[in-house]
């Protein structure tokens, strides 16, 4: 199962946060961990490590705090995944690293390997500004048996 670390759940929190504000002054750690319900320490580690890589910028200062590094479109989901967890894996031997046993006779890595790549390009595809983007709601609420009734049809 592909499952993201909670740091990097947090992580996209922030940069859609900070993409929505965009535009405005920089936003402080506390700020975005109060929003979201997030210990204000673990936001700023995650914020920290997204300055090192360069999707953010930090100031310093009383009116200091995070902004984007760059345009909200120029920034990916797996930018900001692999930001925080590092390379994208599907499986034990999705690196380079050799250290398993049946490396040489496996006959699903490369498989798995093509797989691991088709993530990371799907996740490439979408930019920090599309999260940011608040679906428009539904004027009619579906019911139950509306949806159930249009997967028989």
């Amino acid at each position: 199962m592909l499952r993201l670390s909670k740091k990097a759940d947090y992580a996209l929190m922030a940069m859609k946060h900070l993409a929505q504000k965009s535009g405005t002054s920089s936003t402080s750690a506390r700020e975005i961990a109060e929003q979201y319900d997030i210990p204000i320490e673990l936001m700023a580690k995650v914020l920290q490590r997204l300055v090192r890589i360069g999707l953010l910028v930090s100031t310093q200062g009383t009116r200091g705090g995070y902004t984007l590094g760059r345009q909200a479109n120029r920034i990916s989901v797996v930018d900001v995944i692999e930001a925080i967890d590092g390379p994208i894996t599907v499986t034990a031997c999705s690196t380079k690293k050799i250290d398993c046993e049946q490396f040489s006779k496996c006959s699903i890595r490369d498989p798995l390997w093509q797989i691991r790549e088709r993530i990371a390009a799907a996740l490439g595809t979408v930019t920090i500004a599309e999260m940011a983007v608040e679906p428009v709601p539904s004027r009619e609420p579906v019911s139950r048996a509306a949806v159930l009734h249009n997967a028989r049809t």
